[in-house]
């Protein structure tokens, strides 16, 4: 229906852009209408903000009021997403204590249990999102918009408000404000990612959610160590699946209206190394944390030792971003040491003799290349598991189970190798894929999007499996 009135309105500006602001506030207060304060309240803040500061001439008042921005950010962000976290950490540790009743914080509990912060959904992307518009103002990379409606529709666009990608503000404010014409390309490219999307959520993702990674995850112990990998295996596929899905059907939408986002997965798994697979998984992140974190922490420009602890610090917080949780420190700290080694072995390392002999044949490659996808693997057990105990638990059973396939069918072991060998297709066989079925005529079109969506609804589980990355 919003494409459609968006269009039927095609040539008054105002009406249309208005359309798209509605629609994304709307579709925001669908979850919960209290939260549409906390959005529209930041996004004032911070375009109030980027303006003073392109008005200002002090380099002192600009980088205070810079910085202002960015600690109310951070501190909205911080009181919603880890309230939870430190009341539990810190109830943990009275009642270890048993100092609970001496600090007498009853009234923290109410009828139900104890006092929870509800965790708005989408505040970690459309928090990145509306900090870069105030840093990258600061720094001379960008111009402030003349109106708020404008501002307030780049924050809260629907196609990725909930679960990025992140898109920076010099890249979608210009296309706002000049609503570039939708081609026949752009519609054919929107339409096969959006059903791209919903058949790697649907067929792939959810499938295996229900089939295998949340047994596996919830009771290791009844399946045999062969199981558990092709569980952990099978999480992989599920978040890639789930969220470079999602990102598709974000991107897609987003082009039927006119508007290109940045792509957000480039085949991670293909990676031969960390430092490769965070060029191509989550782009819109990992690029975010490059430019206004490990930069501004000082990237690479302050010697060896001050670069691998930035490398370090810009992981264990990109852990954090996800979420307030030890797991989710492990995952940084894991990426994050793995990167700093890297690039200690192409300092020091990677001048020794053997290596110069081996590092271009194809089977150091395919060796690379295996290595990195376990490692990964590995890091996403402390991802996927609740806490510390839970990712243990499936670590040893994957060592100790036994070699036993009872509870791996051969439709589930269908799914894994598809998903797998789709995620191995090649950028160029997307893209040749997608200009043929641009070039097709608009019934031949509408008959194989129907096909589609006749298939995926077959391969549909009967369980509704919501987005990974909604709980971020």
């Amino acid at each position: 229906m919003v494409y459609t009135l968006y269009w039927a309105f095609a040539h008054h500006a105002r009406l249309a852009m208005g359309l798209l602001l509605g629609a994304s506030l709307l579709f925001y207060a669908c979850w919960n209408p209290y939260y549409l304060i906390l959005i529209i309240n930041s996004s004032l803040v911070d375009f109030i903000t980027g303006g003073i500061i392109d008005r200002s001439d002090d380099p002192v008042r600009r980088k205070r009021l810079m910085l202002a921005s960015v600690i109310y950010n951070l501190g909205i962000l911080g009181i919603f997403k880890y309230f939870n976290f430190f009341m539990q950490s810190f109830d943990d540790a009275v009642t270890h204590m048993e100092l609970w009743d001496f600090f007498m914080l009853g009234e923290l509990y109410l009828p139900g249990g104890r006092l929870t912060a509800l965790l708005p959904v989408g505040i970690s992307f459309f928090t990145f999102q509306s900090m870069s518009y105030t840093i990258d103002i600061y720094r001379g990379d960008l111009k402030p918009v003349k109106s708020f409606s404008h501002y307030l529709l780049f924050v809260s666009f629907f196609p990725q408000l909930v679960a990025g990608p992140i898109v920076r503000a010099r890249d979608l404010l210009p296309q706002l404000l000049e609503r570039p014409p939708v081609t026949r390309e752009m519609s054919g490219r929107g339409l096969y990612l959006i059903v791209l999307g919903l058949f790697k959520k649907i067929a792939i993702a959810d499938y295996l959610a229900i089939n295998l990674v949340d047994r596996v995850f919830t009771t290791p112990e009844g399946y045999s160590s062969v199981e558990s990998l092709f569980g952990v295996y099978g999480y992989a596929l599920q978040i890639y699946c789930d969220f470079s899905g999602y990102s598709d059907i974000a991107i897609g939408s987003a082009l039927l209206l006119g508007f290109s986002f940045p792509d957000n997965f480039r085949t991670p798994y293909q990676s031969k190394n960390l430092q490769e697979f965070w060029r191509r998984w989550h782009i819109s992140l990992s690029s975010w944390l490059r430019d206004y974190l490990y930069i501004s922490l000082g990237g690479n420009r302050k010697g060896n030792k001050r670069t691998y602890f930035n490398l370090l610090m810009t992981m264990v917080l990109g852990g954090l971003w996800h979420g307030a949780g030890w797991n989710f420190i492990i995952w940084g700290i894991l990426h994050g040491g793995a990167l700093a080694l890297h690039r200690l072995w192409h300092e020091k390392g990677a001048q020794v003799a053997w290596y110069q002999r081996i590092k271009d044949t194809q089977m150091w490659m395919i060796a690379s290349l295996v290595f990195t996808f376990h490692y990964v693997c590995f890091a996403w057990i402390f991802f996927r598991a609740p806490s510390f105990s839970e990712a243990s638990r499936v670590i040893s059973q994957i060592f100790v189970g036994g070699w036993g396939l009872v509870n791996i069918n051969s439709h589930l072991a269908l799914v894994l190798a598809g998903g797998f060998l789709l995620h191995s297709c090649s950028h160029n066989f997307f893209q040749k894929t997608v200009e043929r079925f641009t070039a097709l005529a608009p019934l031949p079109q509408a008959i194989a999007l129907f096909i589609s969506a006749l298939v995926i609804k077959q391969l549909a589980v009967s369980e509704a499996v919501p987005f990974i990355y909604f709980q971020f």
